[in-house]
């Protein structure tokens, strides 16, 4: 068994492109229309592009339990998902110079380092580096 595809619930499909491919070097892999304005919309990392696919998921728009699970998360300061990074703090200040949110700075926390910013489509991620 493998992970082939993880959804993460955005506001906006066309606002979480922009952000995954032009501050988090994602790269866009499946586009299609699937109705009422909705897109079965993949992105993969930049440096595993036969990796395994994040859909930007419109289910926050469509679907109520989605809306609010997303928001309680938001509102609590919890992450969505994480990212696994190489240097955090490399990562960190490039992403800040691309005017990137973040709630939580770099914090060393047992054997890893991790930073939360806002992804701007209702979600909090944190990327992490295992020391």
């Amino acid at each position: 068994m493998k992970i082939k595809l993880v959804s993460i619930p955005v506001d906006n499909q066309e606002k979480a492109l922009e952000f995954y491919t032009e501050k988090l070097n994602f790269v866009k892999k499946i586009d299609v229309p699937v109705g009422d304005g909705n897109r079965w919309l993949t992105v993969v990392s930049g440096e595993e592009q036969d990796g395994p696919e994040l859909l930007l998921e419109p289910a926050p728009k469509n679907f109520e339990p989605t809306r609010t699970y997303q928001k309680a998360l938001f509102d609590a300061g919890i992450p969505y998902t994480q990212f696994n990074v190489e240097d955090v703090e490399k990562e960190y200040e490039r992403l800040t110079n691309l005017d990137v949110v973040f709630s939580v700075k770099p914090t060393e926390m047992g054997t890893a380092k991790l930073a939360v910013f806002n992804d701007t489509c209702g979600n909090y991620i944190q990327i992490v580096e295992i020391l």
